[in-house]
């Protein structure tokens, strides 16, 4: 157990063993954390299959595009837990037409799901959970995004957009939650194979490049991104908010290949 034992966590975006939500809801687990899960209809089957190798979790289904489905998800949260200390926010999704295509012939219906899903859901989510974190004292809440969001990533395109508007309502919702002592942070991992990142054009490519080109010479685990985000939702990360935290064996620093 450590500096989170006793902690309450509700974790959006687990979907199978290797997405990065069920490494971090792992770590948390391991840190003493009472956790509750969610689920979309689809992966229903995996996430249970996962959850039972926890401590008893709370499952509940919830489509961050359904108003109702948030309400009752996070009424169910404190009826259960009364309150709530932290919030993983691990969604996005982009029409595959869309995320493929050229960022120019980007359809309109398919921006409005991607910046829907992808970033308006984690104001959603903040909203319904500020009230739950009061009853706590304050609280932490952190995202996932990617380099795609500030640089061009071939293959990244709709996505890249819809991570740029996530990290901008981090820092936003970061001030506007900071007075209720409320943290809120993201992570920018390096690629890994997660099922979201089949939709990524150029994947494999990606990986090799990351060898190639970041200092530590290695593309990163999922273990890495759990270890750094029980780090910025304790209390030993106190002071920081509105931050974007790279785990990416520092491959965001260089502007050129290895030479």
């Amino acid at each position: 157990m450590g500096a989170l034992e006793g902690k309450t966590a509700l974790v959006f975006g687990v979907a199978n063993h290797n997405s990065i939500a069920w490494a971090i809801t792992q770590k948390l687990a391991a840190e003493g954390v009472r956790l509750a899960l969610t689920y979309q209809e689809r992966m229903e089957q995996n996430v249970r299959k996962l959850a039972a190798t926890l401590d008893q979790p709370l499952v509940l289904p919830c489509d961050v595009q359904s108003d109702a489905d948030l309400d009752t998800t996070f009424a169910r949260v404190g009826e259960e837990f009364g309150g709530l200390d932290i919030l993983v926010h691990c969604v996005a999704f982009a029409p595959t037409e869309d995320l493929k295509g050229r960022v120019s012939r980007v359809s309109r219906a398919g921006f409005l799901t991607a910046l829907d899903v992808s970033a308006y859901s984690l104001m959603a989510m903040a909203g319904r959970a500020e009230p739950l974190m009061q009853a706590r004292g304050g609280g932490s809440v952190l995202a996932l995004t990617y380099l795609g969001s500030e640089r061009v990533v071939p293959g990244y395109n709709l996505m890249g957009v819809a991570k740029a508007a996530l990290e901008t309502a981090i820092r936003y919702l970061a001030w506007d939650l900071g007075p209720q002592n409320i943290r809120v942070n993201g992570i920018s991992a390096g690629p890994l194979r997660t099922l979201s990142a089949r939709g990524v054009g150029n994947i494999n490519d990606m990986f090799t490049l990351v060898e190639q080109v970041a200092p530590l010479r290695r593309n990163i685990e999922q273990s890495n991104v759990g270890d750094v985000a029980a780090y910025l939702l304790s209390p030993a990360a106190s002071a920081i908010t509105g931050d974007i935290i790279y785990v990416d064996n520092g491959f965001h620093v260089m502007g050129l290949g290895a030479m």
